[in-house]
């Protein structure tokens, strides 16, 4: 399942994002550092508006989304890849997830515990120093443990140590780094193993008060900025109206966003953008038996896709039926779709899009 980490200083909202992402009061939210010790798990199925339609069309109750886990990551301090604060966990805990979401305070608030003013970008910085700082301490310890075979002249060690030295030099400004912009696609797959945290991809959690939910204001322009500049992405949150939007009913949170003047909830948007930060499709299986949602990468064949169902399917791929949502939405049924023409077959160089409704054949 996709993973994605919650990070942050202390008492910029993480927890109560958690809490607000999870629709659960697990986390605790206290306003003093440290308050996160043990990582909170929780999963978050992802809204698709597309699957409810399509079970009143194949008439059945039983709809499973796809769905992404956020872990909430114990804050962070500046030292941490020294071991200050509770660095060595948060360290450990962020090499495991997908993507990062950072947390930033974008409020002013006297009651918050805080030595110093408001500044989101220097926040971000202290971040990101202390993850790239972790990463180059990483990467010096692997280059002393395959020092042997790159002397030998091994070839998967001479590979793996040139992609370190260019990791390094990369790394040495002390901002992340996009693998796409640098590196091969072998190389990006060598690189994908070593499990750093500076090439993760990374979204930037503008935290306002309620009153710049709308518009923003200059932090989150600051933010804005900065993340355009580092291949990352920005979404605009109110942790603490999201945490009072889950005591809300579907229809009640609608309204109190419009008088906010805000369509969608920020929790929404948040998980747009990592689908849309990790290049992420969804194709549907649709019948009178259940409506689901899968989740694949973009490029993804159809072979491919189909053993994220079950490997026996991929194993034996034969073909797949292939119906785009917006026409099977528009006719109502699949034997519309094919009297219309619009459900094709497809074979195993296919690539799976956004939206598709998949029927697969193959052999058992």
């Amino acid at each position: 399942m996709l993973r994605a980490g919650i990070v942050g200083l202390p008492n910029v909202g993480k927890s109560t994002l958690f809490n607000a992402l999870t629709s659960s009061m697990n986390a605790q939210s206290a306003n003093y550092p440290f308050c996160t010790i043990e990582p909170n798990v929780g999963v978050v199925t992802v809204p698709d508006e597309r699957l409810d339609v399509l079970a009143k069309l194949c008439k059945t109750d039983i709809i499973i989304p796809t769905a992404i886990e956020f872990v909430d990551i114990a804050g962070l301090v500046k030292g941490a890849s020294k071991g200050e604060g509770l660095g060595n966990q948060f360290l450990h805990n962020i090499r495991e997830v997908d993507a990062i979401i950072q947390v930033v305070r974008c409020f002013d608030d006297d009651n918050i515990v805080r030595d110093t003013k408001v500044d989101p970008i220097a926040d971000i910085e202290i971040i990101n120093t202390e993850l790239v700082l972790a990463d180059l301490a990483s990467i010096e310890k692997r280059k002393a443990r395959i020092a042997k075979q790159v002397k030998a002249g091994e070839k998967l060690a001479v590979e793996e140590d040139n992609i370190l030295n260019k990791v390094t030099d990369l790394l040495s400004e002390g901002s992340f780094i996009n693998p796409e912009e640098y590196f091969d696609e072998e190389e990006q797959g060598i690189l994908k193993q070593m499990n750093l945290m500076s090439v993760k991809p990374v979204i930037y959690c503008a935290n306002v008060a309620e009153t710049d939910l709308k518009n923003g204001n200059e932090y989150t322009k600051q933010v804005e900025e900065y993340a355009s500049k580092h291949h990352a992405k920005t979404v605009v949150i109110s942790a603490k109206i999201e945490e009072e939007l889950v005591a809300l009913g579907k229809e009640e949170a609608k309204e109190y966003l419009a008088d906010l003047g805000v369509e969608d909830s920020g929790i929404e948007k948040m998980i747009k953008s990592v689908y849309s930060l990790l290049k992420l499709v969804t194709f549907i299986t649709a019948g009178e038996k259940e409506v689901r949602a899968w989740t694949v990468k973009e490029g993804t064949k159809a072979p491919q896709a189909a053993g994220v169902i079950h490997t026996d399917f991929e194993k034996g791929f034969i073909r797949a039926e292939i119906t785009p949502y917006k026409d099977f939405a528009e006719l109502g049924s699949y034997a519309a779709c094919k009297d219309k023409g619009v459900t094709r077959i497809e074979g195993k160089d296919y690539v799976i899009q956004d939206g598709d409704l998949v029927h697969f054949r193959f052999n058992v």
